[in-house]
C-alpha cells in the first residue's frame, strides 16, 4: 500500500498517509481500519461533535507507541476549510476545531487523533446543554457495580424531570448524560455534585463522590467534576486507546439492566448502528431537554 493516498471527501481534497501502520499492536488493527471505522460511523458520530470545540488525543505511533498528546488548539497546517470555534478563557483565547463534517473527521483521524473529546457546551462555556456523570469503578469493583449505580442515578434524574442516556466509557466504566436547556456551569456542577452526594448517602457501600483514591476500593466513583467548563469527555462513538480497539458506545437501559457484555469493538458498533440507529439520539431531541430543579 502506498504511504500517501490522495482522495476527495465531500468535495475536499485530502492526502491520507501510512494507512497500513498498526495502531493497536495486540490485534494488528491499523490506521486504515480506524479511518474506515470513522468514515462509516460518521452519520451518528458527527451530530454529537458538531458545534462543540474538539479536543484531540493524538497517538502518532499508535496506542503503544510511547507518545501521545492532547491537541486543543487548531493544529498547524489545518486546511482553510476546517471550521473552528473561538473559545474565550480566563487567561487566553484559542481556536479549536469544530468537527462538523466527514472531511474534517477524516482529516483529524489522519493526524492520529484516535480519541475525540468534547465539552458539555457549544459556543458558550457558561451555557452548558449537557449534564454528565462519569461512573468509574475502583479496585474490586467493575461493570456490575457501575450498572447498579447507573440505574440508581437514572431514577434520581428522572425524579427531577431529566431524561438520562448511557454509554460505555470504552474503558471500564459508564457515562451518563442528560440534555439541558443552556445552564450556567456553576449550577450544573452544583447539581451534579449534590446528586453524587445523594447517591453516596443512599448507598455508602457502593458509591463514593469524593476524589480521594483511598476511598474508592470496592466502590464506584461518581465523577461529577466532568461538568466543569474546562473539562471534556470522550464523545459517543469515539475510538479509545485501550490495548485493543474499543469504542465509547451508547447502550440501552435494557442492556444495563441485563448481564450483557458491555465492551464493543468497532465492527460490533457498526453492526449496532445498522440495527438500532443512534441510541444516543434522545440527547439531541428537543423533547428530552430538561431544566435543573
Amino acid at each position: 500500500m502506498s504511504d500517501r493516498i490522495a482522495t476527495t471527501v465531500d468535495g475536499r481534497s485530502l492526502t491520507l498517509t501510512h494507512l497500513d501502520k498498526v495502531w493497536w499492536p495486540e490485534t494488528g488493527y491499523t490506521k486504515g481500519q480506524a479511518l474506515d471505522y470513522y468514515a462509516k460511523v460518521a452519520p451518528v458520530l458527527l451530530p454529537h461533535l458538531a458545534g462543540r470545540p474538539a479536543t484531540f488525543i493524538r497517538f502518532p505511533h499508535g496506542v503503544d507507541g510511547g507518545s501521545r498528546f492532547y491537541n486543543k488548539h487548531v493544529p498547524p497546517g489545518a486546511p482553510d476549510w476546517v471550521s473552528t470555534i473561538e473559545v474565550v478563557g480566563r487567561d487566553e483565547s484559542r481556536h479549536q476545531v469544530d468537527v462538523d463534517s466527514l472531511a474534517t473527521l477524516m482529516w483529524a483521524a489522519n493526524l492520529a487523533a484516535i480519541e475525540l473529546h468534547v465539552p458539555q457546551w457549544g459556543a458558550d462555556p457558561d451555557g452548558h446543554d449537557r449534564l454528565v456523570l462519569d461512573l468509574d469503578p475502583g479496585p474490586g469493583a467493575g461493570m456490575a457495580e457501575c450498572r447498579e449505580v447507573a440505574l440508581l442515578a437514572r431514577d434520581l434524574l428522572a425524579a427531577d424531570g431529566l431524561t438520562c442516556v448511557a454509554k460505555t466509557s470504552g474503558s471500564k466504566g459508564l457515562h451518563l448524560y442528560a440534555a439541558l436547556e443552556p445552564t450556567p456551569e456553576a449550577a450544573v456542577g452544583a447539581y451534579a455534585k449534590a446528586l453524587a452526594v445523594r447517591l453516596e448517602g443512599d448507598r455508602p457501600d457502593l458509591v463514593v463522590y469524593r476524589m480521594a483514591k483511598n476511598l474508592r476500593a470496592g466502590h464506584v466513583f461518581v465523577d461529577w467534576s466532568q461538568n466543569a467548563s474546562a473539562k471534556t469527555t470522550a464523545a459517543p462513538y469515539t475510538l479509545r486507546a485501550q490495548p485493543e480497539p474499543t469504542v465509547s458506545t451508547p447502550v440501552s437501559w435494557a442492556e444495563i439492566e441485563s448481564d450483557a457484555e458491555l465492551v464493543f469493538d468497532p465492527a460490533q458498533v457498526l453492526e449496532r448502528v445498522t440495527r438500532d440507529g443512534d441510541v444516543f439520539a434522545p440527547l439531541l431531541a428537543a423533547s428530552t431537554t430538561g431544566r435543573l430543579p
